[in-house]
Order: structure tokens, then sequence, then C-alpha cells
């Protein structure tokens, strides 16, 4: 079995070296330690039943989705859909219509209780959900019929977690996270995109540990939302150290030091993009010279702008 996984891998130009380089980061992504390495690579290489999964988008641009398949490697995409079995996705099923609508019927009552529902999108509340609907069910039916029938529910991206954009004031839609418009326990990825890494590092966490990642008081996995951006930022030791006072424009702004004065919002948000990084681990949003703007945060919409002025709650 080993052998022939490998060997798919070889067809896509994907080396035994590069699949290995990617199981190293998942594993220091999740906090184990090195001798982890060679289980994690096994739940892809040899994977046992595969959990059933139904994918919902609601209010939403598709960028979750588009983070996960358009990721930093290309191939990624390709290992978890051989490790999990996609029951309904809108955007990557090749069901449409009456079709599409009748699979995540039946995939619901197959699978009760023992599939994992990844909400992609917040929820319409107000006015009955009238605010966004499909196959002429509002998003709020629909996910009061399929979430709680899941053995566990994970919102994918800002938006299924807090409400995200389409929550930004004046919001007339009502729209909410899933935990808030559901009142169900969530495991929350948030980032406007989350990064794909983190999706991929709970989902082997529950195969390889047989349990949900522990989440903190927001519901978001430990292992990627414990510290925040500041703390893990390369740019602060230096910033401390030279002890800067920047100004918009300034020549220390253009040459790379701490972007706080330029309204980096990371002190107050939450993630692991100082380490994991984004296409490759090639770099992030602070490294090309852009500020934080907290988009894994809580309204992070309302409460974060304006994005280029220092914050005065910080």
């Amino acid at each position: 079995m080993e052998k022939e996984f490998f060997e798919r891998l070889a067809q896509k130009g994907v080396s035994r070296r590069d699949f290995l380089r990617f199981c190293s980061l998942l594993t220091a992504t999740l906090g184990l330690s090195s001798s982890f390495v060679p289980k994690v690579a096994e739940v892809f290489a040899a994977p046992k039943q595969r959990p059933p999964v139904i994918w919902l988008s609601f209010g939403e641009c598709t960028g979750c989705t588009e983070s996960l398949l358009r990721t930093m490697y290309p191939w990624m995409a390709d290992l978890v859909l051989d490790i999990l079995s996609i029951e309904y996705h809108e955007t990557i099923m090749a069901a449409s219509g009456h079709q599409a609508e009748e699979n995540l019927k039946n995939a619901v009552k197959k699978y009760q209780g023992k599939f994992i529902c990844v909400v992609d999108g917040s929820i319409a509340t107000n006015y009955n959900g009238a605010y966004g609907k499909i196959a002429d069910r509002t998003f709020l039916e629909i996910a009061r019929e399929v979430c709680p029938q899941a053995l566990a529910v994970v919102s994918m991206g800002t938006c299924a977690s807090f409400g995200g954009i389409p929550a930004a004031k004046p919001n007339p839609g009502g729209y909410k996270g899933v935990k808030d418009a559901l009142g169900l326990k969530t495991v929350n990825i948030s980032g406007c995109p989350p990064n794909p890494v983190n999706l991929v590092g709970t989902i082997v966490n529950y195969l390889l540990l047989d349990r949900l990642p522990a989440l903190d008081d927001l519901g978001r996995p430990l292992f990627a939302y414990s510290n925040t951006i500041h703390d893990q930022c390369p740019r602060r030791s230096y910033f401390e150290s030279n002890n800067f006072v920047l100004e918009f424009g300034s020549i220390e702004a253009r040459m790379g030091y701490c972007l706080y004065k330029l309204g980096c919002k990371g002190p107050e948000t939450y993630n692991n993009c100082p380490t994991v990084k984004f296409l490759g681990g090639t770099s992030w949003p602070i490294q090309a010279g852009h500020p934080c703007i907290g988009c894994s945060e809580p309204n992070f919409w309302d409460e974060m702008t304006p994005f280029y002025r220092e914050n005065i709650k910080a």
C-alpha cells in the first residue's frame, strides 16, 4: 500500500522527500515531537476507513475552499481527498441542481452521527433566514437540519466561526457564525481565509489521536491559535531592541521594521501565520510589508478598522 501511495505521488511530480517535508511541517504545526512524523505520514499513506464529510457553503466568497484547493502544496488537496470521503461539496462535486440536493439528503441519512460537517460561511438569521437560500431553503433551515446530526462541526473561516464580513454593520440579514446561529459547539478555524494547514492539522489530529484538538475559549485549535501574531513576528525583536517610534512613510517603516505604528493588529490577533506562512512557507502578509488586519478575530471588520491607523485600544 505504501509503495502504491508513493507511486501515485510520483505521478504528480511529488518526491518522497517533499511529502515527508510536508509531514514534518504538519507535525510541528500540531506541536508534536519529530517521532510522530512517520505516524502522520501513515495517516495519508495508509488511511483507515475514510471519515465522511459534508461541506456546507453559506454566506461566503468561496475563498476558504480555494485556499485549500489552491494551497501551498498543489497536491495537498489530493491528499485530503484521499483521506476523506467528501459526500457533498458544492464547488467540487460533479452533481448539480436536484441531484446535488438529493446527494446531501442521502448522505445525512446514511452517515447520521458519523460524518464531519464543515461549514464555510456565516448564516443569516433575521426574517427566518430569508437573506440566504439554496434550492429554495434558507441557510438557517439547512444548517438546523444537517449540523445537529454531525459527529463534529468545523467552522472553516472567520465567516463561519464568528460571522465575518457578512456580519459587519449594519448586518440587515442578521448574519452570525455557526455556533451563535445554532447554539452548537464548533471547532473554529478562523481566518480570511484560514491557512489550509490548520484544517488539515485538525483532520490529522482526529485521525491520528482519535480526537479533535484542544480548543481555546473561542473554539479555535490551540495548536494554531495559542499565540498572538506579534509574539511570533520576526520583526518584533528588531523593533523592541531599537525602540523605534515609526511614522507612516518613514525610512524605518519602509525598511521593514515593526508595523504597529502603521496599523498592524498583530498584538491583538491570535494565529500561526508567522510560523506556517503561505505559498509553501514562502511568505505571509507582514513579511510582504502589509500590516496584519486581525482577520482571525471576532468582529474584525468592525473592530479592527481603520486598518492603516494605529489601533487606540492596543
